[in-house]
């Protein structure tokens, strides 16, 4: 079983929408999957796939003893595709005690079928990051905005974090160092990880060699979604880099999606897009990503396979170009047969300014906090 936990450092990124339609592709393909609604403050992956609120989830399992792990597990309409719903309604499920967690942990392992995809809830809280940490190759979704890319930094350097929070033993040298380095919330923020790690490897090689065992079969892999043009793409080689120098981490590049209007009305109708719209521009997208993950994992291979991170990022560049390419040919033929008035081309256009703007405006407050910061010496 490979277990794909997919994350996103805020929400509203497309995170859950990529899960679904990503699992109902793996199984089209003659994959088992299943599904598991880990956003339990905001379960809705049973919309997604056009299925009704049901009566059982994850937080009827973890609150009543005599339901069975196995009664919460539903047939979706897709062949090959099952479905843990979460449960928004059950008060504090999003809060999980460690008993609960260690529950749910051993119940979603014990699971047989070829892929285990798991939506988690958006930010870097604690059972966020140990669910993302299950797999050696989680999925991070981000769209272009600066504060979506920043958080998307701030998810991976979290779960970084957490890893050494496994690998370093209570009361010895690094955890204490760590420990200290915590009570100082901003210096924590300042010290890279390869500073911390170096300081480690002095001080106390044992906790050393156990997180880079732990930090070996960290593969993560990250998914730009919402992109408007080409040039978007490029963000994602800018955090690429900052991974690279300040978390000491090596990400992979999926590939990317398309803003595509078809979504809304995918969604409204209760249908996840890939089946409305097969051949819309984020439905390849969508198939394209499900065939790299595939392709990656040779049978016994047990994970992900870095395979050359360079190449999937020129690989993602060029997908951008096309993709843009057939959206622009996919308007001017809703155009051509009337289908898109030039009213809702105008429309498109006036939302396009929309987003512009509210970028400019987001990108204008950051540079006064950063003003401040620098004013107050940091």
């Amino acid at each position: 079983m490979y277990v794909l936990p997919i994350g996103s450092g805020k929400g509203g990124v497309g995170k859950s929408v990529i899960a679904a339609n990503l699992a109902i592709v793996l199984a089209e393909a003659g994959n088992s999957v299943v599904l598991a609604d880990l956003d339990l403050g905001g379960s809705n992956l049973h919309t997604i796939l056009g299925m009704r609120s049901l009566n059982r989830g994850i937080g009827i399992f973890l609150s009543d003893k005599k339901v069975k792990f196995n009664d919460i597990i539903v047939q979706t309409n897709y062949k090959g595709l099952k479905l843990i719903p979460g449960d928004a309604e059950i008060p504090e499920i999003a809060d999980l005690k460690s008993y609960q967690m260690k529950k749910l942990v051993r119940n979603l392992l014990s699971l047989e079928c070829d892929y285990l995809i798991l939506d988690l809830g958006a930010g870097t809280h604690k059972n966020a990051m140990d669910f993302f940490l299950l797999s050696g190759g989680g999925i991070i979704v981000t769209n272009p905005s600066l504060t979506a890319i920043l958080n998307a930094y701030l998810f991976l350097k979290n779960a970084v974090f957490r890893l050494m929070g496994v690998a370093f033993k209570k009361q010895s040298p690094a955890y204490n160092y760590m420990a200290s380095l915590k009570k100082e919330g901003s210096l924590i923020q300042r010290v890279y990880i390869p500073q911390i790690l170096n300081r480690i490897k002095n001080d106390d090689s044992d906790s050393y060699n156990s997180f880079l065992e732990l930090a070996e079969n960290f593969h993560p892999s990250i998914i730009l979604n919402m992109i408007d043009d080409p040039k978007d793409a490029e963000r994602v080689d800018k955090l690429k880099r900052s991974a690279r120098e300040y978390l000491d981490i090596e990400l992979d590049h999926l590939g990317i999606i398309y803003r595509d209007d078809l979504q809304d009305i995918a969604l409204n109708s209760r249908l996840p897009i890939v089946h409305y719209k097969p051949n819309s521009v984020m439905s390849m997208a969508v198939y394209r990503i499900a065939d790299k993950i595939m392709q990656r994992q040779a049978p016994g291979a047990g994970g992900f396979e870095i395979g050359n991170l360079e190449e999937g990022y020129e690989q993602a560049e060029m997908e951008a170009e096309t993709d843009f390419q057939v959206k622009l040919r996919n308007l001017e033929e809703l155009l051509h047969f009337g289908t898109l008035t030039t009213g809702d081309l105008i429309e498109i256009i006036r939302s396009q300014y929309f987003e512009i703007n509210h970028l400019k405006k987001e990108n204008q407050l950051l540079k006064t906090k950063l003003a401040k910061f620098a004013d107050n010496g940091f």
